[in-house]
């Protein structure tokens, strides 16, 4: 039940970074039942899935959300004619960035490293707010530290890129070498035939198929 109900935010609520009527409220619930405990609780996991409880699942959704709305996202809109102010629901969730940052930051120097890590995420597109702009310095560490030395790569990336964005150096992060892979193999790391997928997307073993 509860995976089936993380599926129905990122499938239904929230389906390719689109912004519903009802992604708003839900986003309001989401960060309202983060202090459940039974947020705690494990859901079921697929090897393209990020590790961590429920609650590091909910987290990450509010990122994903938040990272939709963003000034980037907004200016990049504006040049293609559909700016997020024409968009009710995204003027909303804009509106309601200082909420959901209330409801994440908590969990910033939580001691499950998978909550931590998905609560930083989740604060850095919550940033851009004029009304948070001034929490800026205080993520800086914490996306360095904690984000910047995650075992996936894809924080690793979002630490590299936030810095950078901000103006404050990323050197010594560790990027990924070949994001591709991740996404063209249905591999998991266990499988037997993932060592020489690998070799083969790093090393251009074999042409494209395209």
């Amino acid at each position: 039940m509860r995976t089936k109900a993380l599926d129905n935010l990122h499938g239904v609520l929230h389906h390719q970074d689109t912004i519903y009527e009802a992604t708003v409220p839900t986003a309001q619930y989401v960060a309202a039942i983060l202090p459940d405990p039974r947020t705690l609780r494990s859901v079921e996991k697929t090897h393209r899935s990020f590790p961590g409880c429920m609650r590091a699942d909910l987290l990450a959704w509010l990122d994903s959300v938040a990272d939709a709305v963003t000034d980037a996202v907004n200016e990049v809109g504006q040049r293609l004619g559909f700016p997020l102010a024409d968009h009710p629901p995204a003027v909303a969730m804009r509106e309601m960035r200082p909420l959901l940052f209330s409801a994440a930051f908590p969990y910033v120097d939580d001691t499950d490293r998978a909550v931590r890590e998905a609560a930083i995420a989740a604060c850095i597109p919550l940033v851009d707010d004029v009304r948070l702009l001034h929490h800026r310095a205080a993520l800086v560490p914490l996306v360095r530290q904690a984000l910047g030395t995650s075992e996936l790569w894809q924080h690793r990336e979002r630490a590299i890129d936030a810095l950078d964005a901000w103006g404050e150096s990323s050197a010594g992060i560790e990027g990924q070498r070949n994001p591709f892979l991740f996404c063209d193999t249905d591999l998991s790391p266990d499988s037997t035939s993932w060592s020489s997928a690998t070799s083969d997307a790093e090393g251009w073993a074999e042409e494209l198929p395209f």
